[in-house]
């Protein structure tokens, strides 16, 4: 549906829709960002003399170096918030292999050449296309991926071929990607970011918000994340409903005050927001049609932490691309987000760098997963495998 209130040929945009059911978005406007062009990169500081200068080589962390007889499991890169986090679970390692962890993040060739020589390796937020896994697959016996969804990191037919395990991360974050997908949704709803920018650009208008209180929520995929927002949800006065694969019986739903819908398009245009909160797979992949984006109406906040892939290539632009639906968006097909996404130009989408697993408690929880994940590996068990290359250290 298409603002009233746009000038002719204008998009309307987040501040300016006017939802055709009982609320309405009353928001300032607010200069769009000024992006690089497409092809371009963003223009660097000029370095401060007065300034100590950084270290070209990153620092690394090796344990046990001398214990030549001991596998070895690298870190190629990590972010360096997580770096205390790993550092609590090295000793978990003693007289079970060698770790060599590397203090920033790289990916690409910089990435494979770090790996050189491990047997083992942890992975964080890195994708490994098909020509680096078979590179890599020269030596490194188990890749442990510290997320959940892996397949939208590496193809597990390949690995599977090619005789490396692959772990992952299981039920580390769902509090910290919960309160993300509810912290975009108050963003959505109530502005507490932009009205911050708009007050120290001398600003002083402020914005009329939404309730979320009343509201109707519809959950896509109600497992371990998707619970807890219902939960919280539920605390906020929201009315919930949910979508599932058929695994969960009435007595789950009703002890979590959840209304099951059966029908993924009535889900969507029954509901005041959306949030997406099923694992990818190859039975989820674009199950989020272009038919179920169409059922949304104008208004509905739309929030997406789970994974990009779940909706239909393409599906989700043209939906927002018409200025009705705000969305708040984690998680994308390519990522970093190209900078000629139109995504980046439409303003009535919030953009984050997936992060919304990223938190002191889970940061703690996946490194400890990680390290039981590849102990467990090299002493011939099963912890978190999702494709099962090669079962013991024995077969390759």
């Amino acid at each position: 549906m298409a603002d009233a209130t746009a000038p002719a040929g204008q998009q309307p945009t987040r501040h300016s829709i006017q939802p055709d059911h009982s609320t309405q978005l009353a928001h300032p406007t607010f200069p769009a960002p000024d992006l690089p062009q497409p092809g371009t990169q963003p223009t660097q500081p000029t370095p401060d003399p007065t300034q100590p200068v950084q270290q070209t080589q990153p620092p690394v962390i090796e344990t046990q170096s001398d214990r030549t007889d001991l596998p070895l499991v690298t870190v190629p890169a990590i972010y360096p918030d997580m770096l205390d986090a790993f550092r609590a679970v090295l000793p978990l390692f003693r007289d079970v292999a060698r770790v060599r962890l590397y203090t920033d993040p790289v990916d690409g060739d910089a990435f494979v050449r770090r790996a050189e020589g491990a047997d083992a390796l942890i992975v964080i937020n890195v994708h490994i296309p098909d020509d680096m896994l078979r590179t890599l697959s020269g030596h490194v016996r188990v890749l442990v991926f510290g997320g959940t969804g892996v397949a939208s990191y590496v193809s597990l037919d390949l690995a599977r071929q090619l005789g490396v395990r692959i772990c992952n991360i299981r039920h580390y974050g769902n509090a910290a990607v919960a309160e993300f997908a509810i912290a975009l949704m108050l963003e959505l709803a109530r502005h507490a970011g932009e009205l911050n920018e708009q007050v120290l650009g001398g600003g002083w208008e402020g914005a009329s918000g939404i309730e979320l209180d009343g509201k109707t929520l519809a959950i896509v995929g109600l497992g371990g994340i998707g619970r807890h927002v219902a939960r919280i949800a539920n605390a906020f006065g929201m009315k919930v409903t949910a979508w599932d694969s058929g695994r969960h019986d009435a007595q789950y739903y009703a002890d979590l005050d959840v209304t099951p819908v059966a029908d993924m398009r009535a889900l969507f245009a029954g509901a005041d927001v959306i949030s997406l909160h099923m694992p990818l797979s190859d039975d989820t992949r674009g199950m989020v049609t272009a038919d179920h984006l169409a059922a949304i109406r104008p208004g509905t906040l739309f929030v997406n932490t789970a994974r990009a892939e779940i909706i239909a290539p393409g599906a989700l632009v043209d939906r927002l691309a018409k200025g009705d639906v705000p969305a708040g968006l984690d998680v994308f097909y390519h990522e970093p987000l190209p900078l000629g996404s139109p995504l980046r130009t439409m303003r009535n989408v919030i953009l984050a760098p997936h992060v919304g697993w990223r938190t002191d408690g889970s940061n703690r929880n996946l490194t400890k997963q990680c390290a039981q994940a590849v102990i467990s590996y090299f002493q011939g068990g099963d912890y978190n495998v999702v494709v099962d290359g090669a079962a013991t250290t024995a077969d390759k």
